[in-house]
């Protein structure tokens, strides 16, 4: 393989990455025109929505750079985080992470011939991956498993044990999904640093770590499960979803913290490229003014800081290409019966709320009520002139 398609490939690896460790170990495999083999895990507790565009679109790159992808369901670690997700109900997420993952790389047109999707009970459990879990906790210390998860998992006073053992277990993924690296949100950074020094002390290999940068959401801070108002699901009608992108925070000049011009640097660009075409086009025929063609970021943030480029010239053309992601995700699970009963299984709708009907009670403490209709006999006291 010649070294300019070995720089090629590395390139589209590291775009808009924030950092990666141990980048030589991804370079050799390259220089020696092999295929790096790259883990992303996710646990399977909150309905994916448009955030989930991030990874995707990275792993896309990575598929396209020849790479071999496992996507890790972490239906184990779901759980062992603070139990945000009961056990019944992990197994039916799982499924419904697996259909929509693949859907989402596939609306970037990119092939998923290299790509295995790995459920994590479905080794976790293994006589050899519980013995290493035993030898891993016994040479590491409590503070220094807490401080590997402190961004990862949910740290409260008295937390379960189980939130010690999660940051063992992702670490002890890249071993048994044996990868080269690891890639994850710079919210993991803590933990991948652990995993270069935890897995030589029980005798296997360090791995590379590409670390993808936190993007804000629609609101400026995360995009997040719980919070219906930061987040576009996937499955949100083209309705919904120019509602929500109105609603977005997006100050006139102000280019930190945008979720907008985020999503387009991390989602709508890279994806474009992915497709072919390499554009975010914005329309000005309202004003009577040519569209606006960006190829890159940087452009996009000059032209907002310049008030060339305003939130309402911004949100439809974000509505729009993001639409057009949607739509074939939409389309395979409008077509799929065993989808759509996989979705009601894993995030069935929340109990309807029984209105209490006030009993006003009577005026006897424990008898029933008059009957209806009826007038009420009051007792006559002796004082009241009765005789004894």
């Amino acid at each position: 393989m010649a070294a300019a398609d070995a720089d090629q490939r590395l390139a589209l690896i590291n775009e808009n990455l924030a950092e990666v460790l141990n980048e030589e170990i991804i370079k050799k495999i390259l220089d020696e025109g092999r295929h790096p083999k790259i883990y992303w895990g996710t646990a399977t507790t909150g309905r994916p929505h448009c955030g989930y565009f991030v990874p995707a679109i990275k792993i896309a790159q990575f598929l396209a750079a020849g790479c071999d992808v496992t996507i890790l369901l972490a239906d184990i670690h779901g759980f062992l985080d603070n139990l945000k997700a009961p056990l019944e109900l992990v197994m039916h997420r799982a499924e419904f992470y697996r259909h929509i993952i693949t859907t989402m790389l596939q609306a970037v047109g990119v092939s998923t011939e290299k790509l295995r999707v790995v459920l994590g009970s479905s080794y976790q459990k293994s006589p050899e991956y519980v013995m290493d879990v035993y030898k891993m906790a016994s040479l590491i210390s409590e503070h220094d498993a807490k401080k590997a998860g402190a961004e990862i998992v949910k740290q409260t006073d008295n937390a379960p044990l189980s939130g010690l053992l999660y940051p063992i277990l992702q670490v002890l993924d890249e071993q048994y999904l044996d990868c080269d690296a690891q890639f994850g949100g710079m919210d993991q950074r803590k933990l991948f640093t652990a995993a270069k020094d935890w897995l030589p002390k029980i005798g296997y290999r360090e791995r590379a770590h590409l670390l993808n940068a936190m993007v804000p959401g629609l609101h400026g801070g995360k995009m997040s499960s719980s919070d219906p108002d930061s987040k576009i699901d996937l499955l949100d009608s083209p309705e919904t979803v120019a509602k929500k992108i109105k609603k977005a925070h997006a100050a006139p000049q102000v280019v930190e913290e945008n979720g907008l011009i985020a999503f387009i640097e991390y989602v709508l660009l890279p994806a474009a490229r992915l497709r072919g075409n390499g554009e975010f086009r914005v329309e000005r025929e309202r004003d009577g003014l040519e569209t606006l063609v960006y190829k890159d970021a940087d452009k996009i943030r000059e032209d907002y800081k310049n008030d060339v480029l305003t939130p309402q010239l911004l949100k439809p053309a974000v509505t729009r290409d993001l639409n057009l992601l949607l739509a074939p995700i939409q389309e395979a699970f409008n077509a799929s019966k065993e989808w759509q009963e996989i979705g009601e299984k894993a995030y069935p709708p929340p109990p309807k709320k029984e209105k209490k009907v006030k009993n006003k009670g009577t005026r006897y403490p424990g008898g029933a009520p008059p009957a209806k209709g009826a007038e009420e006999e009051l007792p006559v006291r002796p004082s009241e002139g009765t005789p004894n």
